[in-house]
C-alpha cells in the first residue's frame, strides 16, 4: 500500500487493517462500498488525511474519529443508512467537498452554515424537506446538487450563495421560486426539472452568466420578458410544460444554440421561430 494513498473499495471489509494505523503520510483513504459500521479509534491518530471516502458502507451513525481529523478537506458518506448529521460536521472547518447524497436524511443541521471552505454539496437523493438557514452562510460554495428530495420550495437565502455556478433542484416538488435567485451572478448552470415551477420569477433576468436553463416537465404557461437578459444562455429547454404561447423576448438571446419546445400546448410555432432557425439556433418543436 501506498504511504499517502491507499484504495480499499469494494474488499468486503468489516474492519480496518490494522498496518493503516502506521502510515503517519497518509492523505487520501478511500474505503466505499465495503460493509463497515464503524472505524477504529486509532484512526484520529493519521492528522494528515485530507480525503475520506466511506461512501455504500453500514453506517447508521458517523464515528466520532472524524471530527477529529484537523485536515480533512473531501468527504463522501453518502449511500449509509444515516438518517441525520450530527452538529459536530460544523466542526471540520477546512472541508471543501461534503458528499451525503441516498443517505435517507431528512434534515441537514444547521451546523451546515459553519463550513466556510465547502465548494461542493452533494445532498442529492434523500428526503430532505428544506435547506438550513445557515446555507445563506456558504460563500463559497460553487455546487449545490439537492436532486430527488421533497423540499418543496427554495429558501430565498439561497441567494447569497454568490460563489454557486450550478445549482440542481430536480425533482422536489417546487411550485414557487424566490426572488432571491435572481442574486446568483455566478450561475452557469440551473436544473428545476420535473418540479410543479408554474412561473419564473423576473429576477431571472438578473443572472447574467446563465449558460443552460433546465425546465423540462413543470407547469410553465409563459415566460417573462425579463428571459431577455440571459446574454450569456446558450441552452433552454422548456419541455413538457403547459406552453400554450411563447414571448419573443426568446429572440433576443443572442448566443442561444438550442430551444426544446417539445411536449407543450403550442397550436403552432411563433412566426419569429425562423429567423432564430436561420442564425443557427436548433429549435426541437
Amino acid at each position: 500500500m501506498d504511504s499517502e494513498a491507499v484504495d480499499l473499495e469494494g474488499r468486503g471489509l468489516r474492519e480496518l487493517p490494522d498496518e493503516i494505523g502506521g502510515l503517519t503520510r497518509l492523505r487520501w483513504l478511500d474505503l466505499s462500498r465495503n460493509e463497515l459500521e464503524g472505524l477504529p479509534g486509532w484512526l484520529r491518530a493519521l492528522h494528515t488525511i485530507e480525503h475520506l471516502s466511506l461512501r455504500a458502507n453500514r453506517l447508521r451513525a458517523l464515528p466520532e474519529t472524524i471530527w477529529q481529523l484537523p485536515r480533512l478537506r473531501s468527504l463522501s458518506i453518502g449511500e449509509n443508512p444515516l438518517a441525520r448529521l450530527p452538529d459536530e460536521i460544523g466542526g471540520l472547518a477546512g472541508l471543501t467537498r461534503l458528499f451525503v447524497h441516498e443517505s435517507d436524511l431528512e434534515e441537514l443541521p444547521e451546523a451546515i452554515g459553519r463550513l466556510s471552505a465547502l465548494r461542493v454539496l452533494d445532498a442529492g437523493h434523500n428526503r430532505l424537506r428544506s435547506l438550513p438557514r445557515s446555507i445563506d452562510r456558504l460563500g463559497k460554495l460553487d455546487v449545490l446538487y439537492v436532486h430527488d428530495n421533497r423540499l418543496g420550495s427554495l429558501p430565498d437565502g439561497v441567494g447569497a450563495l454568490a460563489s454557486l455556478t450550478y445549482l440542481n433542484a430536480s425533482a422536489n416538488g417546487i411550485s414557487h421560486l424566490p426572488d432571491g435567485l435572481g442574486r446568483l451572478r455566478s450561475l452557469v448552470e440551473l436544473r428545476l426539472i420535473d418540479n410543479g415551477v408554474e412561473e419564473l420569477p423576473p429576477s431571472i433576468g438578473r443572472l447574467g452568466r446563465l449558460r443552460e436553463l433546465h425546465l423540462r416537465g413543470n407547469r410553465l404557461s409563459g415566460l417573462p420578458d425579463a428571459i431577455a437578459q440571459l446574454s450569456e444562455l446558450r441552452l433552454l429547454d422548456l419541455r413538457a410544460n403547459g406552453l400554450r404561447s411563447l414571448t419573443p423576448a426568446i429572440t433576443e438571446l443572442p448566443r442561444l444554440e438550442k430551444l426544446d419546445l417539445r411536449w407543450n400546448k403550442l397550436v403552432d410555432l411563433p412566426e419569429w421561430v425562423g429567423p432564430l432557425r436561420e442564425r443557427g439556433c436548433v429549435v426541437l418543436a
